[in-house]
């Protein structure tokens, strides 16, 4: 497809280095011009300097030909007026990024008004997945595939745990679940194992399952799998205030610290069920006070990354709680990983995911068979859902009969609703949705997993 993306930040950029490696023709719009160079030359793809919003600006950018024009600069009100002239410069769909809460209550009157085809809040996505990992303590990462159906659940094997040592062949007979161990991460080894592989403390391993077998197959293993009873949300900004509104309405007990007191006031009034502290995140002596050691959850949100860090890793010292770490900048996200800083949860990744989303949506309605994707292990592994269709080769055959290429696992199949962790006896029908793993890439159509 032709995409036009307005807004070069980290959300732009990333949205360019996937949608690109996807194989999407992307012209870059962004009124910095040195920028706009550096990822033209970076990824390869067409590059102008100017203001978005400007009708003659978007002509040249070819949002007359466009399938699609996304907007995410950091103005909300610039990337509505974008998807705006864009609608009716070139009739294309139109995403835009809107960050304000003021608007989150009228963004459907928004979309429709305007006839967006998507509105993304990075700041409500953000604490949509961290409600999700509270949900699930023991969980480092969760992704979902068949419309939150299935689960893929990444978990760092402890000393004491019963799988260190176990071949993965073992591991469904001796637990007796219907879970599947897809990919393992040693060191800066990522493997697609296979039965004789042997799991050792330490392993980040990937689980994929619905989700109540993967909490029955945790249970078995003596892993808590209750949520957390209460969070502390260190900061006070638009990421928290969606997460308290989220755990409130799940029963959790909320506590949230920030130091400006203008905030704390429009808290109290935003979140009443919420406990409200005014004071700073980072002093040790406050923390304690108000409870760091016995909780159950701490959610680090503050402005920078280190005071993010510094924090995480103390409450990590000191309590057994859940850590969830925000962190904006990925330039340090190899020394990060191996802080033990609980989930680490990347802001523009996750927008840019439910982007993405989208985007292989329309592709699907023009041909392609990707339903999902997810980029896994620092993005040296990929989970793909497809969609079957009717010419597809793979239809009638056993798994055990197919002929596929190396590193790659048929993790799940989805027939008629029924979701089914395959084996080798297992047949895919047309109309299901199967989900892949692989350290392979550049898959754009389910036969691509053939030799």
């Amino acid at each position: 497809m032709k995409i036009v993306i307005v807004g070069c930040g980290n959300v732009g950029t990333a949205l360019v280095e996937q949608l690109s490696r996807e194989g999407h023709n992307i012209t870059v719009v962004d009124e910095k011009e040195e920028l706009v160079q550096s990822i033209a030359n970076t990824y390869d793809v067409m590059g102008i300097a100017g203001n978005g919003a400007v009708y003659s600006v978007q002509l040249e950018a070819g949002v007359g030909e466009a399938d699609l024009l996304i907007a995410v600069t950091g103005k909300d009100e610039l990337n509505l007026l974008c998807c705006l002239i864009a609608r009716k410069a070139g009739g294309c769909h139109t995403i835009a990024r809107v960050s304000n809460p003021v608007y989150y209550k009228e963004i459907a009157f928004i979309k429709e008004e305007l006839g967006l085809s998507l509105v993304i809040n990075p700041q409500h996505a953000v604490a949509m997945e961290m409600a999700r990992l509270l949900k699930f303590p023991s969980a480092l990462e969760i992704d979902t595939f068949t419309k939150g159906r299935v689960e893929l659940v990444k978990y760092k094997i402890p000393d004491n745990s019963v799988l260190c040592d176990m071949q993965l062949k073992d591991v469904g007979s001796r637990f007796k679940s219907a879970v599947l161990i897809c990919v393992a991460e040693r060191g800066e080894e990522v493997h697609i194992p296979d039965g004789n592989f042997a799991l050792k403390a330490g392993d980040n391993i990937t689980i994929v399952g619905t989700s109540s077998k993967i909490a029955a197959f945790f249970k078995k293993l003596g892993v808590p799998t209750m949520r957390a009873k209460d969070a502390m949300l260190i900061g006070g900004g638009g990421t928290s205030y969606y997460l308290a509104t989220i755990l409130l309405d799940m029963g959790v007990k909320v506590k949230i610290v920030d130091k400006s007191r203008a905030r704390c006031e429009e808290l109290c009034e935003l979140v009443p069920d919420a406990m409200i502290i005014c004071g700073d995140g980072t002093e040790r002596e406050l923390l304690l006070e108000e409870g760091l050691a016995k909780a159950e959850s701490v959610v680090s949100m503050m402005d920078f990354d280190e005071e993010n860090i510094m924090l995480s890793l103390y409450a990590k010292s000191i309590s057994k709680a859940k850590i969830i770490t925000r962190v904006h900048r990925i330039a340090y996200d190899e020394i990060i990983e191996n802080l033990n800083l609980g989930s680490i949860v990347y802001p523009k990744n996750i927008t840019a995911e439910n982007i993405i989303k989208f985007v292989r949506a329309m592709q699907n309605s023009m041909g392609s068979n990707i339903e999902s994707l997810y980029k896994l292990n620092d993005n040296r592994v990929e989970a793909l859902e497809f969609i079957i269709r009717e010419d597809c080769p793979l239809v009638g055959i056993p798994l055990q009969e197919l002929k596929l290429k190396k590193n790659i696992l048929v993790c799940s199949i989805n027939h008629k609703g029924s979701i089914s962790t395959p084996g080798g006896q297992s047949v895919i029908c047309v109309g299901d949705t199967v989900v892949i793993v692989t350290t392979r890439t550049g898959f754009h159509d389910i036969r691509d997993i053939l030799e």
